[in-house]
This record gives C-alpha cells, sequence and structure tokens, in this order.
C-alpha cells in the first residue's frame, strides 16, 4: 500500500496560533473538511436518539442491529475506496459523490414506509459519510500546509466533539416536536449543499494523491459484508439450528476474507497476521475488534431499553449515550501528549475501564439511576479515548513504513468490524432474550443484563490481546 500523503517539504517548527493558522489557510477547504466530519459524526447519534420512535411508527424492531451494522459496513466499503478513488479522480468528484450519497440515503430514510427499506438508506449514508470523512483525513495532508496540519486536525477533534453534543439534541427536537423523518430530510439538506459546493468549489480540490492506483479488492470486500450480514440474519428469526448454521456460515466467509487479503500481496488492506496476539500489530488489531464488539450494544438497544425502563425521553436518552463520545474526546485531549514510555500503562487503564463498562451497563441499564447509565458510557468512550493514541503509536514499534500505514489504516476498518458484528451479536441475543415481546420495566430489564452480560466475554477476549501488546 503505498503512502497517499506525502509529505516533501522540510518540517517547519514552532507554535502556529488559531488566528495565524485562520489567516493563511483556505477556509472553504477547512470549512468542506468540517461540514464532512460534522455529518458522519452527527448521525449515528442523531439516528440512536430517533431509533425508538422509528421503531414505534414503522416497526422493525426485529431489525434494529442492521441499522448500525448496514452503516458500517458501508462505512468499511467507503473507507476501503477512497484512497483508491483519490488516487484515480483526485478529491473533487469522490467528495462531491460522496456527499450525494449521504444525501440520498438520508432521503430514502425520510420516505421509508418500512423498515428494511430504512436500512437501504442506512447503507447508503454508510457508504457516503464513511468516505466523506476517510477523503476528510486525506485532504487535511493536501490542503494544508505541514506545519498547519495539527490545528486543522484539532478543528476536526473540535467539531466532532460538538457533534456529540449536538447530535441528540437535534435528534430530540425532532422526534418531541417535530417528526423524525424531517431529521433525515434536515440531513438530506446539508449533504446536497456540499456536494454542490464540492463540485464547484475553487479550493485545490483537483489535484490526485500519490501512489499507484491499484485493483479495487471487490471480491474481499464483498466476503466481508456477505459474512456479516448472514451472522445478522441469524438474528432476525432466532431458531438454534438457523441461527447457528446461519453464523457459522458468516464466520466462515470471514475466515475467507482474512485468507485472500493476507495472500493478496502489496494489495493487502491488512498488516501481515492481524489478529494473531503475538505480534503488536495483531494484539492491537484483535484488542479493537473484541472491544469494539462489546462495546456496542448501548448505541443500538439502549435508547429503546431505557424508554422501556426508566421512562427517558429521547433527547435524554440521546445525551446519555452521547457522553461515551464526549469521554473519549475529553481523555484524548487531555493525555495527547503523554511520553511513549507511558504507552502500557494508558492503553491498560484505557482497555480495562472500557471492559470494566460492560457488566457495570448490565447493572445500570436495568436498576438505573440515570445518571449511573450516564456516567458508565463516559467511562466507555473515555477508556477508548485515553488508549487510542497510544494504541497506534505502540501497535507500530518496529514495523517497517509500510506495514506501520496498513496498521494505521486497518484500525478504524477493524473497529467499525467490530462493530457491526457486535450489533449483529447483540441482535441474536436480544430477540433471543425477548426483546420483540418485552411489555414492562422487568421484562425488559431482562433483556438489557442478558445483551450487556453477552458482550463480557468478547470484553474479556480484549483484555487478554490487550497484554501482547503492552508486554515487552
Amino acid at each position: 500500500m503505498s503512502d497517499y500523503v506525502a509529505d516533501t517539504e522540510d518540517p517547519q517548527d514552532g507554535f502556529v496560533s488559531w488566528p495565524e493558522f485562520l489567516a493563511r489557510t483556505d477556509r472553504a477547504a477547512l470549512a468542506l473538511v468540517c461540514l464532512a466530519v460534522w455529518l458522519h459524526a452527527a448521525d449515528s447519534l442523531i439516528v440512536a436518539t430517533m431509533l425508538p420512535a422509528i421503531v414505534g411508527d414503522i416497526g422493525g424492531a426485529e431489525l434494529v442491529g442492521w441499522s448500525i451494522a448496514l452503516y458500517e459496513l458501508g462505512s468499511i466499503v467507503a473507507g476501503a475506496g477512497s484512497a483508491l478513488l483519490t488516487m484515480r479522480r483526485g478529491l473533487r468528484m469522490p467528495m462531491s459523490l460522496a456527499a450525494a450519497l449521504f444525501a440520498a440515503g438520508c432521503a430514502i430514510s425520510a420516505f421509508s414506509p418500512t423498515m428494511p427499506v430504512l436500512l437501504a438508506g442506512r447503507c447508503l449514508q454508510g457508504l457516503g459519510g464513511g468516505g466523506l470523512v476517510s477523503m476528510c483525513f486525506i485532504s487535511v495532508g493536501l490542503l494544508f500546509e505541514r506545519r498547519d496540519r495539527a490545528r486543522a486536525l484539532a478543528a476536526v477533534s473540535l467539531l466532532w466533539g460538538v457533534s456529540a453534543f449536538l447530535g441528540p439534541l437535534i435528534g430530540g427536537v425532532f422526534v418531541d416536536y417535530l417528526n423524525w423523518r424531517l431529521g433525515f430530510g434536515f440531513f438530506a439538506a446539508q449533504a446536497v449543499a456540499p456536494a454542490l459546493w464540492i463540485a464547484l468549489s475553487r479550493a485545490q480540490l483537483s489535484h490526485r494523491v500519490q501512489g499507484d492506483a491499484t485493483t479495487f479488492p471487490v471480491t474481499r470486500l464483498a466476503l466481508l459484508c456477505l459474512g456479516v450480514l448472514l451472522i445478522a440474519a441469524g438474528g432476525i428469526d432466532v431458531a438454534p439450528l438457523r441461527t447457528t448454521l446461519l453464523v457459522l456460515a458468516g464466520i466462515v466467509l470471514l475466515a475467507a476474507f482474512l485468507l485472500r487479503d493476507a495472500r493478496a500481496g502489496v494489495d493487502r488492506l491488512l498488516p501481515n497476521h492481524p489478529l494473531d496476539p503475538r505480534t503488536r500489530t495483531g494484539a492491537a488489531l484483535a484488542m479493537l475488534l473484541f472491544m469494539s464488539i462489546a462495546t456496542i450494544a448501548i448505541l443500538g438497544f439502549g435508547p429503546i431499553l431505557m424508554a422501556v425502563i426508566h421512562g427517558v425521553t429521547p433527547l435524554t436518552a440521546g445525551y446519555i449515550i452521547a457522553c461515551s463520545s464526549i469521554g473519549w474526546t475529553v481523555t484524548a485531549i487531555v493525555v495527547s501528549g503523554a511520553p511513549e514510555r507511558l504507552d502500557p500503562l494508558f492503553i491498560a487503564l484505557g482497555m480495562g475501564a472500557t471492559a470494566l463498562s460492560v457488566p457495570a451497563f448490565a447493572y445500570a441499564v436495568p436498576h438505573g439511576p440515570v445518571w449511573l447509565i450516564a456516567a458508565v458510557a463516559a467511562v466507555e468512550g473515555g477508556g477508548f479515548g485515553l488508549a487510542w493514541t497510544f494504541v497506534m503509536r505502540r501497535g507500530t514499534v518496529g514495523a517497517t513504513p509500510e506495514e506501520a500505514q496498513r496498521f494505521a489504516g486497518a484500525m478504524p476498518v477493524i473497529q467499525r468490524l467490530g462493530l457491526a458484528l457486535g450489533a449483529a451479536y447483540a441482535g441474536i441475543v436480544a430477540n433471543a432474550a425477548g426483546f420483540l415481546t418485552m411489555q414492562t420495566p422487568a421484562e425488559a430489564g431482562a433483556v438489557a443484563r442478558a445483551i450487556f452480560l453477552a458482550g463480557f466475554p468478547f470484553a474479556a477476549a480484549g483484555l487478554i490481546a490487550m497484554i501482547g501488546l503492552v508486554r515487552r
């Protein structure tokens, strides 16, 4: 995999103030980058806030996990294709196309009469939103001087935190005072604007990313997506034999994806031995995969369960979910300047806190109080934020430049794969535990305990994989 962002200029040391950065940067380019991040970051929280109202209106409770799984799969495919498209076409056309796909997905969701139609819209939203974010980070390396990139990324991180705060508020306003369909329409309109803006912008978006244009990994990504979809299908109508066969078939296809990718040579999406806990890169990716599987349930099922058990409004549920993103942002900013010798400590503390949040949710969601659920969500996200930067740094120690780049690119891919698999797995557990028939807070509490306790084995597996990353 070639180096997409070339750093040919000499490093320019010295502090760059915000006024200095804003004075000489291309503000149109900065606005485009920030808007791309806003659309992607706010989308998941807004949909989580609106999900109880959506299910109440068009049904499809058995497909709740699919709303996350399909979005994440779309993001995986878009992330894998973004670098290739920018190498061939530059940034303008692919970014405009991604924004248009996101707008189309929102429009389909807004007019969806049934949950399957809404899920088709969610898949397009994942393709568009995932593509926008991937190309956003590519464009930071292309559109800003080297000494200004830290400020550009800081603006992106700040907007991500703002999205975590405003997303639930916007979703709650549409549910409580307007209509959830208008919420999707609101974001469709926002995506149409940048699609046109990017196409007509004078920002330097036409030059291509450096690197060799390789063949798009259609077969490998098809195996990955189909594997996840088969596992998710096992939860629609839970029956021991049917569900087991579908899950096993999905695992076989995912194994086939890993095998074909390992044989792809220079076109590999993942580093060597991507899930082998005996290597640092493998241990890091295995840890992220298992932790993502273990922690996604609160986003997919938390708002509905909290509404039934505690009677919380969509706005309140959205802000409880947002505590995870806010916790991630705060801890990541606080520890970002730590020296490398502390990497193992912060990784262990962060992943330990995230793992403990899984059984903590199993108690807090059924029993409350509501503030305790919010606190656990902040700990879960804060643990990821505490460890994330240091996982990247620790995982690339001793790696070749090519493998280091593959590892950095694989981190979000593996995380999204874990979120998609976790949503599918949680859907199976939820439907088997009575999610579709629960009526009382006691019944919903039993479902909540089953869902969150089912994630603990994966959290434990993540901690075991972590040992291979932090050991000397």
